[in-house]
């Protein structure tokens, strides 16, 4: 095995750091960074803005097979598109953030995104970083991360976010969508999220992020040996 075919799969709730590691980890062995959460963001935004129910799974699955969702790496880590459409900002906002939990809980959405992202790991070395990546989507990768942090701490951090990028912010309810979150997340009949049984659990509660990514490159070496 060498670095350039590593899978390396990181899951962890919403805001515990996983897309910012992933693409520090992609770039700096030079592999393909994959953020499954922007694919179901992606058909977020498409729903909410053709007005399509995202309680109405068929009328979901209609529209993700009239999509395509493009990745493409960028310097700073990858830029999305819609059917050509970069909507790589757009999908962060709070209408996209507080209703991606209800479209990805549909079994045939998962079941059809899996897909998906399994093709984008075919024949290369990938980060690929969502919810049930070392369990569902590449169960047998070389490396698995579980990447958690406390509430206050993801709440603080996502606050940070909207506030850099003019987004309207308000820290209390943050913690209280957070935690809606992390329910709906763990609590889904399909795909749940959960640790997968060989996957190392990382606290960055009190880490930055630069000694997150040097654990996780420890891991990769001890992989490699």
């Amino acid at each position: 095995m060498t670095e350039t075919n590593l899978t390396i799969a990181i899951d962890g709730p919403a805001s515990s750091g996983k897309s910012t590691v992933a693409k520090r980890i992609a770039n700096d062995l030079n592999l393909i960074y994959v953020d499954t959460g922007a694919m179901y963001r992606a058909l977020t935004y498409q729903a909410l803005k053709q007005n399509v129910n995202i309680k109405d799974e068929k009328a979901l699955i209609n529209l993700l097979k009239n999509t395509v969702i493009t990745l493409e790496k960028t310097e700073d880590g990858q830029s999305v598109f819609v059917n050509d459409e970069e909507v790589t900002e757009d999908i962060r906002e709070n209408n996209v953030t507080n209703t991606v939990s209800i479209v990805a809980a549909h079994p045939q959405v998962r079941t059809e995104m899996v897909i998906r992202q399994q093709k984008l790991a075919e024949n290369n070395g990938v980060v690929m970083d969502g919810r049930d990546i070392g369990t569902v989507v590449l169960p047998a990768s070389d490396v698995k991360v579980f990447l958690v942090a406390s509430v206050k701490e993801r709440a603080e951090r996502r606050h940070k976010e909207n506030v850099s990028k003019g987004i309207f912010s308000d820290l209390d309810q943050l913690k209280k969508d957070i935690a809606e979150r992390d329910y709906k997340d763990t609590s889904r009949d399909t795909s749940p999220l959960k640790q997968a049984d060989d996957a190392i659990r990382i606290d960055s509660t009190k880490l930055s992020i630069e000694e997150v990514v040097e654990k996780i490159k420890e891991l990769i070496d001890s992989t490699l040996k």
